[in-house]
């Protein structure tokens, strides 16, 4: 008691010297944390993830009766970014949730909702030597702590419709979909000939994210592995964002997706021939969709090993308002382990973001042949730059986007002009 009684005292202290928002929410309610005892989570509310994350705490709870954690799905909102927004505002977080989005981080941070991991003995250890020192550097933020761990990603590839392409003429085994124009000839040759009503169907809705699907895949590919943003500065209004820009602006002009969201999953109702996903889509399309797959272009049409791609990353971050912060870091842990790692890969079939990811698991991905791809291609992927309102500024990106590249209502140029400067005053601290 004495230990927990001197840690409140010098946090009141602190906090007197400190502004009232920097003390505001859950940090100055819980202040100790080390402890270990009852834990909640949140997961995922696709069926596979629920499947996965049952089991961990199931596994978990026979083993440590006097720890029990509890699971549970993200609450329904608009997004799992609102819903943990709103979680960390009315200080009743869980203690982890294994669905965060990279680009949320810093305003979890700033809302003072979020435990370093680094701030656990074994923390940074446990991080680097599970992605590697490299890989993880993407989901370190500028203080140089690690509020999330990478858990897991979905290397962004073009799927396709095989049987699509063989009724337009495609030769359904070997598309020529690696560069611009050769993907451009292919998108018309299906639409022109009445085999899909769609060669593409991105979403054209405006939620903040939607650019990770689009643009963003296509820029890290053409720029070589190219963040949004280094070194604090934009990096798209180059060469490569304009290459890209004017990619999607044709295919919109042409007619070839949308300008309007489709209801429901065009690629799987087989309206559009082609989609922008991950390797979870290989067990939703399952057999509804004869798919093939490949990476996504480039202007030049590199080669598929030198590609790099979006991660689609979530990670698990752990929030100041869990009492039990020893049982949740040990619980993390457990999830996150070779075992953990095993069956999400068998229960979901998305990429666990671990450096040894294809020898680990090679048994796996030699019995799950249609997986070894996206499995190389996890190799090669870029995250979310990791900078301040990040949101935001994928929010002013994607409007842009929408006017510009869309509706063709500004050219592309000038839009790419203006985002950047819109870019590098979001992100100031």
């Amino acid at each position: 008691m004495t230990g927990i009684r001197s840690t409140l005292a010098i946090s009141l202290l602190t906090c007197t010297a400190l502004t009232a928002t920097a003390c505001s929410g859950s940090t100055a309610n819980h202040t100790d944390g080390r402890r270990t005892g009852p834990v909640k989570i949140w997961y995922s509310n696709n069926p596979q993830e629920v499947a996965w994350g049952k089991a961990e705490v199931a596994a978990w709870n026979k083993l440590h009766p006097d720890q029990e954690v509890t699971g549970e799905e993200i609450p329904t909102a608009h997004s799992s970014e609102e819903s943990i927004t709103a979680a960390i505002s009315a200080d009743t977080a869980p203690c982890l949730v294994f669905n965060g989005s990279p680009a949320a981080v810093s305003g979890w941070v700033r809302q003072g909702g979020l435990v370093p991991l680094n701030s656990f003995p074994d923390g940074a250890s446990y991080i680097e030597d599970r992605s590697g020192r490299a890989a993880a550097a993407e989901y370190q933020s500028p203080d140089g702590d690690y509020y999330q761990l990478p858990w897991k990603s979905n290397p962004v590839m073009i799927f396709y419709n095989k049987d699509m392409f063989r009724a337009a003429g495609l030769d359904p085994d070997h598309p020529a979909l690696a560069t611009y124009s050769q993907f451009l000839d292919a998108a018309h040759k299906l639409h022109d000939s009445g085999k899909a009503a769609l060669a593409i169907a991105p979403s054209a809705n405006g939620d903040f994210y939607q650019n990770w699907f689009d643009f963003y895949p296509l820029y890290i590919a053409e720029s070589r592995g190219r963040q949004l943003v280094s070194d604090g500065r934009p990096t798209f209004d180059d060469a490569a964002g304009r290459a890209v820009a004017t990619f999607w602006a044709e295919i919109y002009k042409a007619g070839l997706a949308p300008k309007e969201t489709y209801n429901g999953d065009a690629f799987a109702d087989q309206k559009a021939a082609m989609a922008i996903v991950g390797p979870w889509a290989i067990s939703v399309y399952g057999s509804k969709v004869n798919w093939g797959v490949v990476p996504v272009p480039t202007s030049t049409g590199l080669p598929a090993d030198q590609i790099h791609t979006f991660a689609d990353a979530k990670t698990v971050s752990l929030f100041t308002a869990c009492r039990s912060r020893d049982t949740a870091w040990a619980f993390l842990k457990f999830a996150t382990g070779p075992d953990g790692d095993s069956a999400l890969l068998e229960k979901t079939g998305q990429m666990p973001l671990r450096a040894d990811l294809a020898t680990v698991y090679a048994p796996y991905f030699a019995s799950h042949p249609a997986y070894t791809l996206f499995a190389q291609q996890a190799a090669r992927t870029v995250e979310v730059p990791n900078v301040p309102h990040g949101v935001a500024m994928w929010q002013d990106l994607r409007n842009g986007y929408l006017r510009s590249v869309v509706f063709g209502d500004e050219p592309t140029a000038q839009w790419l002009h203006e985002a950047a400067l819109k870019v590098a005053a979001d992100i100031q601290p």
